[in-house]
């Protein structure tokens, strides 16, 4: 692509010879891409882990009824070890995001992807619920860490035009993750067992990482930061490209404004603060939302009077509401912006919430059912695609630490949601569904508060 040779910036150095280098402008590139068949691939990649990544993670809430059962031991005692998982899943993201910052995104994503795979499959041999405990929560760290690197590979490596599509998709998979544990648990489960479970998913996740050591590159909006590593960097570029001239100077006109500021500080520096609050509380309480269904629906269903294969169906209805709801809210932000679908569709999610506390589960469990599907369609609707907002707000040395602090927040969320799980089953579907619907009226105010919002009429995110 000629055109993006010495536009946006016009920067040039001079080769080993004293012969002017073009300068290149590598945001122009990926954004004026074909879409190759290669970032497409890259896309795919993300996308497989992040599925991995909710496949893993959703495994112990589908396993907690059968150990409740098999070990003898009250629902509460679980409380700990769901916990511990989400500890780590906070630990995880806010550490992976400085590491992809200052690192890289590839080596970030990997390693999450062995550490949790590994843990997952160890989960299968472990005896008691310390054990449990302590490999949930190293699985955690891998969980965590995964999450944001996978998110900035999709962002970074798409065209403008197809950005918000691309999170979206890739976001989309922690839905799709936790749909396929729930199809397979209910395969697994009763014919072999929570322990081929966990080791189904480990296995599964160390595939995941051969195949990520073999086929990911590195993002090239982390490259042209560092021009130690330009070399590779225009390999990459050739091949989507064609052919990039010798001795070229790199550059990221669109960033320049950005300055070096990285990790923490960018994201309450002046004009960013009030999002990143903003952005924190939102995704504090929808990820409390998600995981209080995650870990504890099931249980919940359970403590009402289904059998353990309607408790899965119940999740399951849930992730496949989601999965329609967060590729739905998606394709309507180019058009909308992102501010009205996602306020939207959080005040859905929590009226929702509200009418699903009147419903007897026993009596009319296919309706509680379809409430929990069109419950979780808005509530995923929301919470993946926050990540959108989230790469739209911060340029790309803050990038992938605004995606991991928003999530580490998000983890803390979740770690409440372990405690009040049980304590809201105790009180009932009444006290389970209000929570739920507090949750998500807080979250569509939250969003309300965010200055940067996607705007409307646009065929991608102001990524660059």
């Amino acid at each position: 692509m000629t055109s993006a040779v010495g536009t946006g910036g016009e920067m040039r150095g001079f080769g080993e010879a004293g012969t002017r280098a073009p300068g290149i402008d590598v945001g122009d590139v990926i954004d004026k891409s074909a879409w190759s068949l290669l970032q497409k691939r890259i896309l795919l990649l993300a996308l497989l882990t992040i599925v991995v990544d909710g496949f893993d993670g959703q495994l112990i809430g589908y396993a907690i009824p059968t150990l409740i059962q098999e070990w003898k031991v009250e629902r509460a005692a679980f409380a700990p070890i769901v916990a511990a998982g989400l500890v780590g899943m906070a630990l995880g993201a806010a550490a992976a995001g400085a590491w992809a910052d200052r690192f890289g995104r590839r080596s970030t994503t990997i390693a999450s992807v062995v550490i949790f795979g590994a843990a997952t499959a160890c989960i299968g041999f472990v005896e008691s619920l310390q054990g449990l405990g302590a490999l949930r929560f190293v699985a955690g760290l891998g969980l965590g860490g995964a999450l944001p690197g996978a998110l900035t590979i999709a962002a970074e490596f798409t065209p403008a035009r197809k950005r918000a599509l691309a999170v979206a998709i890739s976001a989309v998979g922690a839905t799709l993750g936790g749909m396929l544990a729930g199809l397979v648990a209910g395969y697994v489960l009763p014919a072999f067992g929570w322990r081929t479970l966990f080791l189904t998913g480990g296995g599964v996740a160390i595939v995941l990482a051969v195949a990520l050591v073999a086929s990911l590159p590195e993002s090239p909006k982390f490259l042209v930061r560092r021009p130690n590593r330009w070399p590779e960097l225009a390999r990459f570029l050739g091949r989507i490209t064609g052919q990039i001239p010798p001795n070229s100077v790199f550059t990221d006109h669109s960033e320049l404004a950005s300055h070096e500021r990285q990790g923490f500080r960018a994201l309450i520096a002046e004009g960013w603060g009030r999002d990143t609050a903003a952005l924190w509380l939102a995704f504090f309480c929808s990820l409390f939302a998600i995981y209080t269904a995650f870990s504890w629906l099931p249980t919940m269903l359970v403590a009402a009077g289904l059998n353990p294969s309607g408790a899965v169906t119940g999740l399951t209805a849930y992730n496949i509401g989601g999965a329609i709801g967060s590729l739905g809210c998606a394709l309507a932000i180019p058009k909308w912006g992102s501010r009205l679908p996602l306020v939207l569709c959080g005040g859905c999610a929590a009226a929702i919430a509200f009418l699903l506390q009147s419903i007897d589960v026993t009596q009319s469990p296919q309706l509680v059912f379809l409430g929990l599907g069109v419950h979780g369609l808005f509530v995923n609707a929301v919470q993946s695609n926050m990540y959108i907002v989230c790469a739209h707000v911060y340029p790309t040395a803050a990038r992938a630490s605004g995606m991991a602090w928003a999530l580490a927040v998000g983890r803390l969320g979740a770690i409440s949601s372990s405690f009040l799980g049980a304590a809201m089953i105790a009180g009932g579907s009444w006290s389970y569904f209000g929570t739920l619907g507090i949750a998500m009226t807080v979250v569509a105010m939250s969003l309300m508060l965010v200055g940067r919002h996607l705007p409307q009429h646009r065929q991608g995110i102001a990524v660059t």
